[in-house]
Parts: C-alpha cells; structure tokens; sequence
C-alpha cells in the first residue's frame, strides 16, 4: 500500500458566504463538487484538473441557504451548525448538524429539510461537540460519530440510521487528542476517518484512517496518513472516490472565516 501526495489547492471567492467548509463530496470522477459550511450554506460545481489530475480551478455553479423543515431559511448559530455532508447515489443529499443534534435529508439542494427520527440520547454528545462527520454506505445506511468521547481513553460511539431507526452498532478507538471530523466510505467499501488534532499555537494537525467492518464492528484498521502541526490548515470534510489510478482522498479545510486561515483541498491517492 502506497499514499502519494496529489497537491494542495487554495481556493478564494469573493462571495461574503465562501468558507468555513466542513464536509465535502467529490463525484463524476473527480469532476464535480459539493460542499457545506458551518453556516448553512450549501456551494456546488465544477472542477478543472491538469494533465496529472491536480485540481487547478473550482467553478461555482449554485449555491444555497439550507432551509429547516417548515421553509424558512435557516440562520447561523444553534439550528445551522451544519457539518458533515453524504450524497446518495440517487442524488440525495444529507446533512448532519451539531447544535441542535440530528441528521436531515434535503431531496435537492433548494428543497425544505426532511428530519430524521432523533439519533438517541449519548452522554458523549455535548455543546458544540456533537455530529461533526457523515457518511452514507452502498446499502444506503448513515453512520455519524459525535466529535468527543467520555475520555481520552474512551472509545467514539458510532450511530447507524438503517430501515428507518437508528441504533448503535460499534465504537471506534480514540487516540489521546485525535477527534472526528469527517468520514466516508470508499469504492472500496472501507469505512474511512478524518481526525483533527489541535495542539493551540502550533496549530492543526490531521489523520486518516481506514476501518474494515463487519458484522461485529471494526475487522482490521489501517493508518493511512498523519501530518505535521501546521502542515495543512483545519482539514474537516473528506470524501474517498476511484480516480481511474487508485483510490482518490480529498480534504477541505475550515477556514472559521478568519483571514488567518484558509480554505485549501488536499489530495492523495492510495495504491494497493
């Protein structure tokens, strides 16, 4: 197994709405884009790559404010800490919240929110501190991890939606300061994990892992890449596709809005 740097894309908008983006999908073989902010707001397009499948343009085709169930728009704050991001493959799109904990389902972009039942209560589950990562598998199931466990030695629930209920199958390891932030399932049927380490003035630092489930929960784990504080800015979204040559990992960054940040896609691509 080789992971091999693809590039790093910092990209700008002059649309006072652009950044704080938290999850992330890539489609049309690396072509096409979706992308949800921490605001509510929802940016899709296109994408331009060079020869060697670098991304060297980001075109914005549509964006939209998240609407809540009755219509309205939502705002910023407690109801439109909007996270985690999955497309269905039937175009679908659901949207994991913190805040106000939950999961919806948007039929299209511009469409009322449809909520899901309420996941179950978790001790885990605090302020600001809740569905930060989503990620939909072949048979269509959502799977979401709470931000923090009850310890640092203390495992992260994973919650399921599957035939219209939630429950909770398994728990994933946690490694000291590491904590979710973004989650996919690759063409490879892996469950795959983003986590983001802060450690204050010396900045972020991330990893990805890949998980190998079964029946009983995690099979077989592999660590696939951890990076230097301050390497990358505050990788939160991560989407997994084939790019024809093996399997693709694209990563965006939160920007919090701050000028002292930026919103960068990091790429790699992982060969058996």
């Amino acid at each position: 197994m080789t992971l091999d740097y693809i590039g790093t894309y910092v990209w700008t908008d002059d649309d006072s709405r652009f950044g704080g983006f938290s999850g992330i999908e890539i489609t049309d073989g690396g072509r096409s884009f979706h992308v949800v902010s921490d605001r509510t707001n929802l940016f899709w397009g296109s994408i331009e790559r060079d020869n060697a499948g670098r991304i060297r343009h980001m075109n914005i085709a549509g964006r939209a404010n998240l609407k809540a169930s009755g219509g309205e728009p939502l705002s910023k704050g407690y109801l439109g800490d909007s996270e985690g991001l999955a497309i269905g493959e039937d175009g679908r799109i659901w949207i994991s919240f913190e805040g106000l904990n939950r999961v919806v389902l948007h039929p299209n972009p511009d469409a009322p929110a449809q909520p899901l039942p309420r996941p179950p209560a978790l001790p885990e589950i605090r302020p600001n501190q809740g569905f930060e990562s989503l990620a939909i598998d072949a048979d269509g199931s959502l799977f979401t991890i709470p931000e923090r466990s009850l310890g640092p030695d203390r495992p992260f629930p994973v919650l399921r939606f599957r035939d219209g209920k939630w429950d909770q199958p398994f728990t994933i390891r946690r490694n000291d300061h590491w904590l979710p932030v973004g989650s996919d399932f690759g063409p490879d049927g892996w469950f795959y994990l983003l986590e983001r380490g802060f450690q204050g003035l010396l900045g972020f630092s991330s990893r990805v892992s890949r998980f190998r489930l079964d029946e009983n929960g995690v099979a077989e784990e592999e660590i696939l890449l951890e990076t230097r504080p301050l390497q990358y800015d505050n990788l939160e979204g991560l989407s997994v596709w084939h790019d024809g040559q093996g399997i693709r990992l694209t990563m965006v960054s939160d920007d919090n809005f701050l000028f002292v940040q930026r919103t960068e896609l990091v790429e790699y691509r992982l060969r058996e």
